[in-house]
């Protein structure tokens, strides 16, 4: 039984498309279990991150009928009613075990080479392992694509360069700021991205950072790892007269901060500059805020123009990750394994 991807990337579709497909963590296990009550997989991983969207299926139906109802079962889910050309792509065999083996590589992402998203793609199949969605099959495929992403990044010089979301949005604020020093930064929502982003900011020279998130006892624990201060979600607005960078991520289902609340801040801050960095999908900050004077807002893809500057630093180094890549797709097919395992080549349906 073959190895199927469907989905879509920052490759083939714009956030504001992206974020009306993401899935909460909470809501996997019963996509999961969905997809195999309604017959369209035998094993099955999803793959919810700010870029991509991804169905990692085992499934015993033809490429052409799977490609048909795979994708509705992506559109159902997002109740996507809207027209659609080549945002949604399928991969089958070899295609579907490389595309894997080079998400978990950072090869298909916005910034190439970055770690990020190997710890999500772990988390993504350890979610489907724990409420047994997996089997032979995909337990083998991602085992190996995770032992692929060790020796990329071992052997290959990939993540030359800032190589994660969080270092290219500190990029981003020192060319809005000349210098980080003596700015002070909140972090809305203590996830890892977050995280990661508060230490680079104060890497880079950072005043202090204030932390606020719902789970007010995150905040205080990553407050304390960072030396900062934690403020009760409900209040970290009262902090804006004071605030000049604002990273936001967020599992809000909605905006967080928008023009109408926003408006009343910047007047009590005399309208000096604030800078936004959404990186959040589905989006914290409503887009309607960038007309305000002095308020300059990024999103997850205005983050991509700074990536491809990295891509240049990296380009020597892509084809020889790629030529890893496509060796250990055919040796894992050739490989004898569970039945369906073959290593003929079958079509791929959309754009990667």
């Amino acid at each position: 039984m073959p190895l199927i991807v469907i989905g879509l990337s920052h490759r083939t579709s714009h956030v504001n498309v992206r974020e009306r497909f993401a899935i909460a963590d909470v809501k996997i296990p019963t996509a999961l279990q969905s997809l195999r009550n309604a017959g369209l997989a035998d094993e099955a991983v999803i793959l919810s991150t700010c870029n991509r969207v991804e169905l990692y299926v085992a499934t015993p139906l033809e490429p052409r009928q799977a490609f048909n109802e795979l994708r509705q079962f992506l559109l159902n889910c997002a109740d996507y009613r809207e027209p659609l050309t080549d945002e949604i792509y399928m991969l089958t065999e070899p295609h579907s075990l490389e595309h894997l083996f080079k998400v978990a590589s950072g090869l298909d992402s916005m910034v190439l080479g970055e770690t990020e998203i190997l710890g999500q793609l772990k988390k993504a199949y350890d979610l489907a392992l724990q409420h047994q969605h997996t089997g032979a099959r995909l337990n083998k495929a991602f085992q190996k694509a995770f032992n692929i992403a060790k020796h990329i990044r071992t052997e290959t010089n990939i993540q030359r360069g800032s190589t994660s979301v969080g270092s290219v949005a500190v990029e981003l604020a020192e060319k809005i700021f000349s210098s980080l020093n003596d700015r002070q930064v909140m972090v809305i929502g203590a996830g890892d991205t977050s995280e990661k982003t508060a230490r680079s900011l104060l890497s880079r020279g950072a005043h202090s950072i204030i932390v606020s998130n719902r789970s007010h006892e995150r905040a205080v624990a990553l407050a304390a790892e960072l030396n900062g201060r934690a403020v009760h979600f409900d209040d970290w607005a009262g902090e804006f007269h004071q605030i000049d960078i604002v990273i936001s991520s967020t599992a809000a289902p909605h905006y967080v901060l928008d023009r109408k609340k926003l408006e009343p801040l910047m007047k009590l801050r005399q309208n000096r500059p604030l800078l936004l960095i959404d990186i959040a999908v589905p989006r914290d900050i409503e887009p309607e805020v960038n007309f305000l004077e002095n308020v300059y807002l990024y999103n997850i893809d205005d983050l991509q123009t700074i990536a491809d500057g990295y891509l240049k630093q990296r380009q020597e180094e892509i084809a020889r990750c790629e030529t890893i890549i496509r060796e250990k797709a055919k040796g894992l097919l050739n490989h004898p394994g569970p039945p369906g395992l073959t290593p003929k080549s079958k079509p791929a349906f959309g754009h990667e």
